[in-house]
């Protein structure tokens, strides 16, 4: 039997095909403050808060979306519990559509989070869970 390999270090790369390419860069980067880290054509970006790598490619005309993966949500980490009431108070003042209010999870301690949804109608999850908030990773570049 193989064995596994050395644990890995974390999920640092999503890629989504949205439709509407440039509204949801804009989400990403004007609202949540990423930045662009290489553009190699006008259909592919990818972005970036140093420590991880968001890829985001427009999505064909007339695709079948009952072929399109299916994915719950995807959390972003904040340092601080009142930093999540923050960005739901920021990010609802933009008119980015909020489905949770801020709330502090009862079946995991210490955990505080709410969720929203990107253009592309992805739900988002800004959190703080204190097994992992407060962690820098500093950019290789």
């Amino acid at each position: 039997m193989t064995p596994r390999p050395s644990a890995l270090n974390g999920m640092r790369h999503i890629a989504f095909a949205v439709p509407n390419l440039e509204q949801v860069e804009r989400f990403y980067v004007e609202l949540l403050g990423m930045a662009v880290l290489h553009r190699p054509h006008a259909d592919l970006v990818y972005l970036t808060l140093g420590n991880d790598n968001l890829s985001l490619s427009r999505s064909g005309d007339g695709e079948d979306p009952s072929g399109a993966q299916r994915m719950d949500h995807f959390g972003f980490i904040c340092d601080r519990p009142e930093d999540v009431d923050a960005w739901c108070e920021y990010l609802e003042a933009q008119g980015v559509p909020i489905l949770s209010r801020p709330h502090d999870h009862s079946n995991d301690p210490g955990v505080r989070s709410f969720y929203c949804l990107d253009p592309a109608g992805n739900a988002v999850q800004p959190l703080y869970h204190p097994a992992v908030s407060g962690q820098r990773f500093e950019s290789p570049r």
